[in-house]
Order: C-alpha cells, then sequence, then structure tokens
C-alpha cells in the first residue's frame, strides 16, 4: 500500500501518495493542468506555486514539479506575473549602466529587504544581481543570474516593484552581444550548419532507431 497523505488544493482536502511531486498529485486529484505547467523538469518556471505546512505560518514558494507533497500541506498555485517587459533593438541598447536607467529605473526603488532571494525558487542571489545590475556589471549580472528559470516567483514579493527576470535577461543579452570575449570556433560551426555541411549526417540521425539515439548519444565524444 502506498503510504497517503492529506493536502489541500485550493482549500479542498484530498488523499494523495506522499512520493508524487505538487503537480503529479494535483493530476492524481483530478486536476486537469492546462495551464502552469510546462517541461515538469524545473526548467521553465511556469509552475510557481506557494505552499504552507498546517502549523507554520510561513509562506514558502516553489516549483510544483519539483517539491514533493508533505503531510497537512497546503498548496495554491500562482497565476503568471505580469512583468514590465521592455521592449528594446539589442544592435542600439548601449552596454551601459545607463541602459538599465532608461529602460528599468525601478531597480534603484530597491529597498535591499532581500525578499526576492528568500522566495528564489533557485536558491539565487537575486538582490545581488540587481545590485550589479545597478552598477551597470552585466558581466556579474549575468552569471550570477544564469540559473534563472524566468517564475516571477522574486518579483511577487518586492515592495519596489521590481521585474528581476526581465532585468537579469537585458544584463544576459547585454554581456552576450557586447562584453563576453568571441567565440569563433560556435561562429563557424553555426555557419557550417546554415551552408548545409551536416544536413545529410543529421538526415542520417533521424532515420536510427530510438534506442540507437540513445547509445549514440551516450557514448559521443565529448570536447575538452
Amino acid at each position: 500500500m502506498e503510504n497517503m497523505v492529506n493536502i489541500f488544493l485550493f482549500g479542498k482536502k484530498y488523499s494523495v501518495p506522499d512520493n508524487l511531486t505538487i503537480m503529479c498529485a494535483m493530476e492524481y486529484a483530478g486536476y486537469q493542468l492546462v495551464r502552469g505547467c510546462g517541461c515538469r523538469n524545473g526548467f521553465c518556471g511556469a509552475c510557481a506555486t506557494i505552499y504552507r505546512i498546517k502549523g507554520d505560518r510561513e509562506l514558502h514558494a516553489c516549483l510544483a514539479c519539483q517539491t514533493k507533497v508533505e503531510n497537512d500541506m497546503y498548496i495554491a498555485t500562482l497565476p503568471f506575473f505580469p512583468l514590465i517587459k521592455q521592449v528594446y533593438d539589442m544592435n542600439t541598447v548601449s552596454p551601459t549602466q545607463a541602459v538599465m536607467m532608461q529602460l528599468y529605473p525601478e531597480i534603484y526603488a530597491c529597498i535591499g529587504c532581500n525578499a526576492c532571494t528568500k522566495a528564489c525558487t533557485q536558491e539565487l542571489k537575486v538582490m545581488q544581481y540587481i545590485a550589479y545590475a545597478q552598477r551597470g556589471d552585466f558581466e556579474k549580472c549575468a552569471e550570477e543570474s544564469f540559473d534563472c528559470v524566468m517564475c516571477g516567483v522574486c518579483s511577487s514579493r518586492c515592495p519596489a516593484g521590481i521585474s528581476h527576470p526581465q532585468v537579469a535577461m537585458l544584463a544576459r543579452r547585454i554581456n552576450g552581444k557586447y562584453l563576453a570575449p568571441d567565440c569563433g570556433h560556435l561562429e563557424d560551426r553555426v555557419r557550417e550548419i546554415k551552408d548545409g555541411t551536416f544536413t545529410e549526417l543529421i538526415e542520417a540521425l533521424m532515420q536510427k532507431p530510438v534506442e540507437e539515439m540513445k547509445e549514440l548519444y551516450n557514448t559521443r565524444e565529448i570536447e575538452k
């Protein structure tokens, strides 16, 4: 027999196996997930969820596809967050601090409460990368925010209304286009792909059985 736990989804009580993630528990309970789900592997950030455990007043934020249910867990999934997504042309933006002041001036209203970092589902130092963005240090901002999945939970807790994921995205784009060293072999490979150098090889691979594809992948030669 499976060990069962009691959870509360949007206030309604359900008994579910204790080895399920929140997302799987919702489906077990009969919910059809049309929105708020995506990759199911912690990469897309679509399943931002809040919960608390009975007797604990603290609210916790998580990704539903990565978090296992607990007994007496009260759960509510979150709608998408209306983050400020400014429109800009990467070919004309200036890789200086001024671009943040122009596009995302709210970052300078940060009060240093660190609520964004505490809420991050990926345990990123969110307030720190915003501080880098304020100073125009886009390389450090890009590095610190690299694992962001754009779930928006950080912004939901921000009293200054900062759109942290969008700020980080801009920093990574600026770093990639203007600051990071050119990657010559990557440019060569992209050119070869466009020229059709690998078309025949790709078509041949597409005809192979799935198991053979897996074996080729697992035994592939990895460049050091």
